[in-house]
């Protein structure tokens, strides 16, 4: 898609790349917020407590993410020793990650309403191109997060839920497996028409349709006709 989008619309692919770099970044300095926030500074001393993406991106995963749709940024250190409460803290830093995403899309989603319905710019605009691709990107990688899947961040929550010595072999399966089995589902999507991810889409569609008040796909589908012809 992208080399797509870099022949026919560059402008429309460096808005697209732009989006990737604010939703990454926002998630990756809310980590490192959030620890500072609970007593950890590990990530403040090695340099992630900043809204500049060179400080976040992992060049092999993020060239990925934009060839393939899956990449990942540079996981922020931190030291569960240092947080208030070891255990609760640990998910919170890890959640705040998607929760931001969550809030960015909010905001971009009220920011391009605001633009669209007192009529400052029309509907193709490419800022409201790229506030539109701000909402999608970020909340899917919210809810792409918020798989209770080791590395995944929701795998913190999953640990915590089910720490109870009967649910080991779960936790052992999840922490020795998780990312195996992620690797599959991706490459299952790369090969196969078939979505594995259809429970991160559909709840990704859902609330971009909710915030925009508009059919998400469809908008999305004019904007690639509109780049097409």
């Amino acid at each position: 898609m992208l080399f797509t989008l870099l022949a026919a619309a560059p402008a429309i692919a460096l808005a697209w790349v732009a989006a990737i770099l604010a939703a990454l970044t926002v998630h990756e300095f809310s980590h490192a917020l959030m620890a500072k926030f609970r007593g950890d500074r590990t990530a403040e001393w090695e340099g992630r407590l900043t809204l500049n993406p060179l400080s976040h991106i992992d060049p092999i995963g993020f060239l990925s993410l934009l060839l393939v749709g899956f990449g990942w940024a540079k996981p922020v250190p931190y030291n569960p020793n240092n947080l208030k409460d070891a255990k609760w803290d640990q998910v919170a830093v890890a959640l705040m990650g998607p929760v931001s995403n969550l809030i960015l899309a909010t905001v971009a989603a009220l920011v391009l309403r605001l633009l669209v319905w007192s009529g400052i710019v029309s509907s193709l605009n490419l800022l409201v191109i790229f506030l539109f691709l701000l909402v999608f990107i970020n909340l899917g990688l919210a809810f792409f997060n918020f798989i209770p899947v080791h590395p995944l961040d929701g795998s913190k929550m999953f640990f915590v839920l089910f720490n109870h010595p009967k649910h080991f072999e779960l936790r052992r399966i999840v922490g020795t497996y998780g990312s195996q089995i992620l690797m599959a589902l991706v490459v299952l999507s790369l090969v196969t028409p078939f979505n594995p991810f259809f429970f991160v889409d559909i709840p990704t569609q859902a609330a971009c349709d909710f915030l925009l008040s508009e059919d998400c796909r469809g908008f999305f589908g004019a904007m690639l006709s509109a780049v097409s012809r």
